[in-house]
This record gives structure tokens, sequence and C-alpha cells, in this order.
């Protein structure tokens, strides 16, 4: 297992996912699906271009035939698109991985920032601050998620918001 800490955040990841299960209905295992691979583009093997998300939806494109949509939640992950264009890959996603619905994206966004390396729960702030400084603040990866996070917080919230409306329709 050469990832064995990533996996563990990519478990919790899916542990995130179906505690939020109620406000995806039909959608909820495919979230699930996407929440358990999002990270697969890591894997030594698969890395191609250094960029995790384009990595992994190729491998599960390509060679492992995934459902389109668990490889599109995969290729846009957490706000990739901005990563993307700060390693000059944007176009290149894009072209090749529509967005998936807004409601999957903002559901995969707020498991993957509200898990941390480890699985546990956390906050989308801390998770943030927590990449931010694991790469440092001035890295690629660094400016990126620092970027990314307001874009992070709205969808985290968005989600929060159909979990609470969930909550308060009557059974």
């Amino acid at each position: 297992e050469p990832l064995p800490r990533r996996w563990k955040h990519s478990l919790g990841v899916a542990e995130r996912a179906r505690t939020i299960a109620a406000v995806l209905g039909s959608d909820a295992e495919l979230l699930e699906a996407a929440a358990v691979l999002h990270d697969i583009g890591y894997a030594p093997d698969l890395a191609k271009t250094g960029f995790h998300p384009l990595d992994g939806a190729r491998y599960l494109r390509d060679v492992a035939g995934a459902d389109e949509r668990v490889v599109r939640l995969v290729a846009h992950h957490s706000c990739a698109w901005m990563e993307a264009e700060a390693r000059g890959l944007r176009e290149e996603l894009e072209a090749e991985f529509p967005r998936e619905a807004p409601d999957l994206t903002d559901a995969l966004i707020y498991c993957d920032m509200n898990t941390t390396p480890d699985g546990t729960p956390t906050g989308p702030v801390d998770r943030v601050s927590e990449i931010a400084g694991r790469y440092g603040p001035d890295s690629l990866i660094g400016t990126f998620i620092r970027r990314a996070e307001p874009e992070i917080l709205t969808s985290t919230a968005r989600v929060l918001e159909r979990l609470a409306a969930v909550k308060r329709q009557p059974m």
C-alpha cells in the first residue's frame, strides 16, 4: 500500500459522503464512489502529469472503465480547475472532462474539505490551513488552496443549507 495516509483520507471522505446521503437521493452511491476514488491520481503508477485530479480521472476512464459521472467528479474535485489553471492544464482538463452537476460538485468539496489527511472530521477553514501549511503558503498548492478557499466555503455552506432543509422536512 504506497499511500496509507491518503487511503485513510479517502475512506474518511467516503464516510462524510454517507453522512450527507439524505440530500443526494439517488446520487448518494455515486458520491460515495467518487469520494473513495477522488485522490487515486496520487498513486505513483498513475501519476503522469503530476496533477492528481487529471491523472486519476484518465485512469478511471481509460483503464478502469468507471462510471462517467464518477470520473467527472474526480477530475473536478475540490476546485481542481483553479489548480489546473495554475499548472497550465485548465483547457486540457475542461476539454476532456465536463463538470458534473453543481449539487454533486458541492457535496464532494464538502466531504473532502471536512476530512483531515488521517480521515477524521474537521472543518473547511482548518482543512485549507492544513493544506497550505503542509505544502507551504507560497507553493503552487498553497497559493491555489487559498485562492479556492472562498469557493470551498461557499460550497460547504450550500451543502449545510441542504442538510438543514432536509432536517426541517416533516417525516
